[in-house]
């Protein structure tokens, strides 16, 4: 009964995160014949394949945010109200493909995604105008989204890296921005946080960026049974970000509480998620 209920859950998160063919796209990113952008033992397979990463992303989302150029494209063209687990399931199948797929589908994902990035252009409510294929706004989507997966990976994940480890992950991820148009992207993890640091300047929460963070950490299109368990990673997301990242988003820190309700629980909820998705070693014989 429990491998039933595990195997269901799984299921039913899986086709969540990668949509209705995701078991066809799964089994062509590991298992078709071909060069890989990164090697088995690579770091980036490892940080990309853990459960830590359901918080290292919302928790980026967030950090994202923050960049009011970033925060316009976003709003103006991802569609994320309408069609949320449409781009949840774009950007984990885009992750998946580039960390273990064969080098020639990562360029042809990457190929795809710099054709969106090309065509999204506007200007933000104060006229500013951004171009979503700037290096340095990419430059700074980057340096966010692998910082919330590195601390996320490193405060939940099942078997944390070495600081060698993490700066090889800086290194594998600089792959990969570099195929996206990302220029000279950080390669270890001293040069990530300069590289966060000195876009601090440029950050500020814009109403965009703060009516993001609402709908994401308190109007998620969920049914209102999984909305506790959600609710459990949600807080863990806004734990994991900056000091100065949650007092711009108006999102302050209880030290108490976190210490001894919220990291537990992330750990806790880390720890189901990666039972419910891990397959049941087949039984051997009686």
């Amino acid at each position: 009964m429990l491998t039933v209920v595990r195997e269901q859950l799984g299921q039913a998160l899986f086709r969540r995160v990668a949509g209705p063919d995701g078991p066809a796209t799964r089994a062509r990113i590991h298992h078709a014949p071909g060069p890989r952008w990164f090697d088995p033992d690579r770091p980036i397979r490892t940080v990309h394949g853990d459960a830590s990463m359901f918080i290292g992303g919302l928790s980026a989302l967030l950090l994202q945010s923050l960049h009011p150029l970033a925060m316009a494209a976003v709003a103006g063209h991802s569609g994320y109200r309408g069609d949320p687990w449409g781009r949840l399931q774009r950007t984990s199948t885009f992750l998946a493909v580039t960390t273990y797929g064969t080098a020639a589908d990562a360029q042809r994902a990457v190929d795809r995604v710099r054709g969106i990035h090309e065509r999204i252009r506007g200007t933000t409510a104060e006229g500013v105008p951004y171009h979503a294929a700037d290096p340095h706004l990419l430059g700074w989507v980057h340096s966010a989204e692998t910082d919330s997966f590195l601390r996320a990976h490193e405060r939940y994940g099942a078997r944390p890296l070495d600081a060698a480890g993490y700066d090889a992950y800086v290194a594998d991820t600089a792959r990969v921005a570099e195929a996206l148009g990302v220029s000279d992207p950080p390669r270890d993890r001293r040069e990530l946080s300069e590289r966060v640091a000195a876009y601090r300047h440029e950050l500020r929460a814009t109403s965009e960026a703060r009516a993001a963070a609402r709908f994401l950490l308190f109007q998620p299109p969920l049914p209102l049974a999984v909305r506790p368990f959600y609710g459990g990673l949600a807080a863990n997301a806004v734990a994991l970000l900056p000091p100065w990242a949650r007092r711009m988003l108006w999102l302050p820190r209880v030290p108490v509480v976190e210490d001894l309700t919220v990291r537990p629980t992330g750990q806790a909820l880390t720890r189901t998620i990666r039972w419910v998705m891990t397959p049941p070693r087949p039984s051997g014989p009686t």
